[in-house]
């Protein structure tokens, strides 16, 4: 897998969200969904060489799968990762 592969592999979606919309205003934070072992040196780096931008910091928390319930059967959704990342001031992502 090349460089370019694994930087798209970790940056898999932007999460359009009212708080996420506000953040990116108020900080001029993004937020990701990245994979669960993805680390915020690995993120920082592919942020930067994706969207060719410059990254002052990354925050990341773990999201726990929901239970669900449909009929008989109980399971629970996939546990997934969130990745905030503050960018530089005057630095902008186009996420829609």
């Amino acid at each position: 897998m090349t460089t370019l592969d694994r930087d798209y592999h970790l940056i898999r979606r932007p999460l359009v969200t009212e708080k996420a919309t506000d953040e990116s205003a108020r900080r001029n934070a993004y937020t990701f969904r990245v994979p669960r072992d993805a680390n915020k040196i690995e993120i920082r780096q592919a942020v930067e060489r994706i969207f060719s931008v410059k990254v002052l910091g990354v925050n990341t928390l773990s999201v726990k799968g929901k239970w669900k319930i449909r009929g008989r059967s109980i399971g629970r959704t996939q546990a997934w990762k969130k990745a905030m990342v503050v960018l530089q001031e005057g630095q902008t992502i186009d996420v829609l």
